[in-house]
């Protein structure tokens, strides 16, 4: 029985709503608005991590904060900025001891 968040009131799993104060009981994803079930990590719908920050802020796209001028510059400027797209593979390791290694070398 999940108590409610406003009164502490325990409630059915099935209800959506508390029964002693009559709050919302079920928890809204921040992205696309699903009801999520009480205990829920995830949302079922979108994936998106329960309790994470929406993108309605104050930058929530670049048209909001690019100035005209800039974007029209890079719009016009697009076929100079496309270059080739090429698939690569990034390996990050830290050895212990690998300062050590190469105290004693060049640059």
């Amino acid at each position: 029985m999940p108590p409610c968040a406003h009164c502490e009131h325990e409630n059915p799993l099935q209800a959506k709503f508390c029964l002693e104060c009559g709050a919302r009981l079920a928890q809204k994803c921040g992205q696309c608005g699903t009801d999520l079930p009480t205990g829920a990590k995830f949302c079922l719908e979108c994936g998106r991590p329960v309790g994470s920050p929406t993108t309605t802020g104050q930058f929530s796209s670049p048209d909001v904060y690019t100035p005209t001028h800039l974007a029209e510059k890079i719009l016009t400027s697009k076929s100079a900025l496309e270059g080739e797209r090429k698939q690569v593979t990034v390996l990050f390791t830290d050895l212990k001891g690998s300062m050590e290694l190469l105290a004693d070398r060049k640059p």
